[in-house]
């Protein structure tokens, strides 16, 4: 009998594997498999119908004419590279977008032969990563995108904002930011909120927004009715949209400011008393609808307001896609263009916004081609102050108490104190009821506070904490200079 035929299964399998993958772990300890010379990974765990390492084994063996194997040979084969494979060098999956060498970043374009595009200050290419340098993770979510045109001359950015409807240019700066700021993996941006009436077009101007970088199969999603369902989604994709807000519920609301600036979920591993999974998420988060309601502090300070209006003129679903499915390498040419360009150019940093890194970003986008998204993103923020205070009495209560200071006046009580003058402040001669949700203890009013502190400073009301030997005290002082949304006005 041939040396070749004694050899078990498992040790077949496990030499081919070897031979014509490569292993490596990631930082949560979860095992991947790379075909050689082919930058997408695969878990070797992955159970899924289409594209999973199990399967690519099997059709490797076949077509080598290596024979068909059982499920026991194959799971014990693979068992045993999985224990290797976790003393190998620990390296990152990334989904879209991933960090390169000097510099550069990487954007997958979802095809087969892993063909992705290399961008850097000095230009982009259509290359093959390395391997070693780039690891991509595919899901169901991640679909194709189409070979970017050379020297467009912009004009791609043009034909977006023509087939968009929106209703001015601070509103088009910023959308164009945004989708820059997409393509950068490092960079935490602000969720553009697409707003305007019926019929403006909100749900197709998003749709178009997310497939210039998620592809034609990227789409809008409802809203999940649980955390653990929407940190799923996030998880699988790059850009996540949902579509057609019209209630943020606090938990919702906190979630959002999580995916925006990154944060990380914990939970049991299954089929195990002790293990856990872990799953860190930072990706581009996208919202459509007309009106959400009361917006809280934190989540203002992460949103992006593009305002849109009704079309004169309306078209058929069929021939606008159409369209856009055309144009839609030119699109994408004309953005590498112009984030080549914006990140080659130096400019300060903001230091007064909470997103500095988009704030940046808006800084060279004005300093390259002069268009002011850094004043448009600032009168956003304020646009969304003034929402802030117009859904909070609490917020209005504490401006209307720190109108009747002095500019420059401090004034010093404890939380209870505050409460009560506040509360008379509200209630007035006439006594009128308190309003549902308002504070009934000092904590109470003092944990309020500190959610309208960055709101409140925003209008020249500074807000803050301290202590004496006997008691701890809010202090609340009214800025003497005019206040950020004044400056605004002035200019």
């Amino acid at each position: 009998m041939p040396e070749d035929e004694k050899n078990p299964a498992r040790q077949i399998i496990t030499d081919y594997a070897q031979r014509h993958f490569r292993y490596f772990r990631t930082t949560e300890g979860t095992v991947y498999a790379q075909k050689n010379g082919h930058p997408v990974a695969r878990p070797i765990r992955s159970q899924g119908t289409t594209g999973s390492h199990r399967q690519e084994l099997m059709v490797g063996l076949f077509n080598d004419g290596l024979g068909v194997f059982n499920g026991s040979a194959l799971k014990e084969a693979l068992d045993l590279i999985e224990a290797l494979a976790l003393s190998q060098d620990v390296q990152a999956t990334h989904i879209r977008v991933a960090p390169g060498f000097d510099g550069a970043t990487w954007l997958d374009l979802g095809r087969n032969d892993g063909q992705s595009i290399r961008i850097h200050p000095t230009g982009w290419d259509i290359l093959t990563p390395d391997p070693r340098e780039v690891c991509w993770r595919r899901t169901q979510l991640t679909g194709e995108l189409p070979l970017p045109e050379k020297d467009t001359d912009g004009k791609g950015i043009d034909a977006l904002l023509r087939l968009c409807n929106f209703a001015n240019a601070e509103s088009e700066c910023l959308a164009v930011a945004w989708l820059i700021g997409c393509l950068e993996p490092s960079v935490p941006v602000p969720a553009p909120f697409l707003t305007g009436p019926q019929g403006a077009g909100k749900s197709t101007a998003g749709r178009m927004l997310v497939r210039i970088i998620e592809g034609m199969t990227g789409d809008l999603r409802r809203a999940p009715k649980d955390e653990e369902n929407l940190i799923t989604a996030v998880a699988a994709g790059w850009v996540t949209a949902l579509d057609n807000l019209s209630h943020l519920p606090p938990d919702l609301s906190d979630l959002m400011c999580c995916i925006v600036t990154g944060a990380e979920s914990i939970k049991r591993a299954l089929f195990t008393d002790g293990d856990v999974v872990r799953s860190r998420y930072r990706r581009p988060l996208l919202l459509t609808g007309i009106d959400v309601g009361v917006i809280r502090p934190d989540l203002a300070e992460r949103l992006l307001p593009l305002r849109l209006v009704r079309p004169r003129v309306r078209r058929t679903e069929a021939e606008l896609w159409a369209e856009f499915a055309q144009v839609l390498p030119v699109i994408l040419g004309s953005l590498l263009d112009l984030t080549v360009k914006v990140r080659a150019t130096e400019a300060e940093i903001p230091t007064d916004l909470r997103m500095a890194d988009f704030a940046h970003l808006c800084a060279q986008f004005d300093a390259a081609d002069g268009l002011g998204s850094l004043d448009a993103y600032r009168a956003s923020l304020d646009d969304l102050n003034d929402d802030v205070i117009e859904g909070d009495l609490l917020a209005q209560t504490v401006l209307k108490h720190a109108a009747g200071l002095e500019p420059g006046e401090e004034v010093r009580m404890t939380s209870t104190e505050w409460l009560h003058a506040l509360t008379q402040l509200y209630s007035g001669e006439e006594f009128r009821a308190l309003p549902k949700g308002w504070p009934t203890t000092g904590k109470v009013f003092s944990d309020r506070l500190k959610r309208l502190q960055p709101t409140l400073a925003a209008r020249g009301v500074l807000v803050d904490w301290g202590r004496t030997r006997t008691a701890r005290y809010i202090e609340m002082i009214r800025a003497a200079g005019p206040t950020p949304g004044e400056q605004q006005a002035a200019f």
